[in-house]
């Protein structure tokens, strides 16, 4: 038997020995504990840290929602500045401790893989409501993987551990800074920033009616604007859990009017008039 030890990585099991002492809004990295399928779609972008030696801090509430917390982690070696990055950490509430009631609109058209899961949910056991938030942050998982592969402006999906969605975090780049993007909400941008942001949009609205998707509660608070004062700005699209099937669930055209609507009118009185019955005419040619 060889005595050889380079097969080994000391440092990574130096970390490990340590784990009594991580603080309580700290834990080791979960990357390979979870699926392959779990991981986000390659190649992997160079800033995702994959080694088993890394730790996930947690640092506070990026935002609050209807149906899930997002929180921001750190995931980094220690020791290692270069193996570091910041991480959107969006985690799903049981069905009983969510407050957003529109499920069955959004859901039509949906499958549960197994009929044991199925009969859970409609009769609203407590094993049902569990199943029901996996199936959610499932969705959006999936969602996220088909719409960044498509070339959608979303953050990268990273990883997918139960009801927890480790995401890339969009940042303000143009501020030089670890800081969240604003949402667009929140912009008063110029004439020139505000034509490059709606051909951003138009692109990836076109781009998911070819998919044969709708976003489904598409509004100026949930799209990001990453280097906002820039003469570039990029719009980023969140929260993709109720995206909806344009052929198989029957509310998916309203659901795209309303889409349309809500973008139209912010873009409107920001001075680029964008009229959504337009707008929707011409996302449907791009999805028939």
């Amino acid at each position: 038997m060889s005595n050889s030890t380079s097969s080994f990585n000391w440092d990574e099991l130096t970390y490990r020995a340590l784990g009594e002492d991580l603080a309580e809004n700290q834990r080791w990295s979960t990357w390979e504990t979870v699926e392959r399928l779990c991981h986000g779609p390659k190649p992997w972008p160079f800033w995702v840290v994959t080694s088993s030696a890394a730790i996930d801090t947690d640092l506070g509430v990026l935002k609050t929602g209807k149906e899930a917390d997002v929180f921001l982690v750190e995931r980094a070696v220690p020791g290692d500045p270069e193996q570091a990055c910041l991480l959107a950490a969006k985690r799903y509430r049981t069905a009983d401790h969510r407050l957003f009631r529109r499920d069955t609109a959004y859901t039509e058209g949906r499958r549960v893989r197994n009929s044991r899961d199925g009969r859970a949910i409609a009769r609203k056991t407590e094993f049902g409501r569990a199943v029901e938030a996996d199936l959610w942050a499932l969705a959006e998982w999936s969602g996220l993987n088909r719409l960044f592969t498509a070339g959608v402006p979303v953050p990268y999906p990273v990883q997918l551990d139960g009801r927890e969605i480790l995401m890339e975090f969009i940042t303000d780049s143009g501020t030089g800074s670890d800081v969240a993007a604003p949402r667009l909400h929140q912009l008063r941008p110029g004439a020139a920033q505000l034509d490059r942001l709606f051909d951003q949009l138009l692109e990836a609205l076109r781009t998911m009616a070819r998919l044969g998707v709708v976003h489904g509660d598409l509004s100026p608070y949930n799209t990001l604007v990453a280097d906002a004062d820039g003469n570039n700005p990029r719009l980023v699209i969140i929260d993709v859990p109720q995206l909806v099937d344009l052929a198989a669930n029957p509310n998916a055209v309203d659901f795209l009017h309303r889409d349309c609507t809500n973008m139209a009118q912010w873009f409107t009185t920001k001075g680029h008039p964008v009229d959504a019955d337009e707008l929707l005419a011409d996302l449907l040619s791009h999805a028939w």
